[in-house]
């Protein structure tokens, strides 16, 4: 038997039709991505503490088991307005609903009600892990010179490990080249300021909840606080005042705009984002200010949407 390649990995993830239920992700499912890691089995050990006449290790059983997998996603459409991106099962699964303006625009929003799930597929090197029922979290980090990404987290009740026979044929098909972070592809506004940024990370900050209960398991997503951090260059306080939005805790809306060709455009909107309090420091001599980011509800639901054109 010969040895395991590291670089060797494929990651099918597919929704399922009913809850826990394997949707058996083919080639065409596969997720492209970067820095991918896995827990295969995450536990509790549970002591079994039996009374015997002599001292010794007497063992543990697993108690709610389940496999977490975590990786980048780049940030890019699919290359056709209205035609879902090939990340969109990823975000499905963060707690957004699919929303497709055919020939126009996908929109991607929050829903706290009939989350969908999905059967991933971690293959390495011929051995493949199977999580099932799982939800995910999702950050955006977006900084210049760099390819845009989000950072997928995704748990699911843990399923099959076994060999595989073969690794599945996945290409690169329907996956478009994202564009860099820069002047020329990326656009932000904050409160109204055009602003002028060295970073932006955005958190979901979904709650992933693995639940074990007799007659039922799965893993929920029992809560979600969005926040985030830029980094922004330091300007007159006439042209932004962040200390003085800070202190009177004012919120405004935040828009980011990735890409300029239509197919491959990504916009990140929030309605009423707060400003939390700034830190000054520097890069290159300049100075700047990193601000925490809190995103606000208006109506519920509301705080993030993300949308392909």
């Amino acid at each position: 038997m010969s040895e395991r390649r590291q670089s060797k990995l494929a990651v099918l993830n597919k929704i399922e039709s009913v809850y826990g239920d394997d949707a058996l992700p083919t080639p065409a499912e596969a997720l492209l991505m970067t820095d991918v890691s896995i827990t295969p089995i995450e536990a509790e050990e549970v002591s079994r503490g039996l009374v015997l006449p002599y001292m010794g290790n007497q063992g543990v059983v697993l108690a709610g088991e389940h496999v977490s997998v975590e990786g980048s996603l780049e940030v890019a459409g699919s290359g056709v307005k209205g035609t879902p991106p090939k990340i969109g099962s990823a975000l499905r699964v963060s707690g957004f609903a699919e929303t497709v303006t055919v020939g126009q625009k996908v929109d991607y929003t929050i829903v706290e009600d009939d989350q969908e799930s999905s059967s991933l597929h971690f293959i390495h090197d011929k051995v493949r892990h199977i999580g099932l029922g799982g939800r995910s979290n999702l950050s955006i980090n977006l900084t210049p010179k760099q390819v845009p990404k989000f950072q997928w987290s995704y748990m699911g009740l843990l399923g099959t490990i076994a060999d595989d026979a073969a690794m599945p044929a996945v290409t690169q098909a329907g996956w478009v080249t994202p564009v860099v972070v820069s002047k020329a592809n990326t656009t932000m506004s904050l409160h109204g300021w055009s602003a002028v940024a060295e970073s932006i990370s955005i958190n979901l900050g979904n709650r992933l909840t693995p639940r074990f209960l007799i007659g039922d398991e799965k893993v929920l997503i029992s809560d979600r606080s969005v926040t985030g951090t830029v980094v922004v260059e330091a300007r007159a306080l006439q042209e932004i005042d962040w200390f003085d939005r800070a202190r009177k805790r004012t919120r405004g809306p935040l828009s980011i705009l990735v890409g300029t060709v239509e197919g491959n455009i990504v916009e990140i909107t929030a309605p009423a984002v707060e400003i939390g309090r700034p830190t000054q420091g520097q890069t290159d001599g300049i100075l700047n200010y990193s601000l925490p980011l809190s995103f606000v509800p208006v109506i519920g639901r509301d705080e993030i949407k993300i949308t392909f054109r």
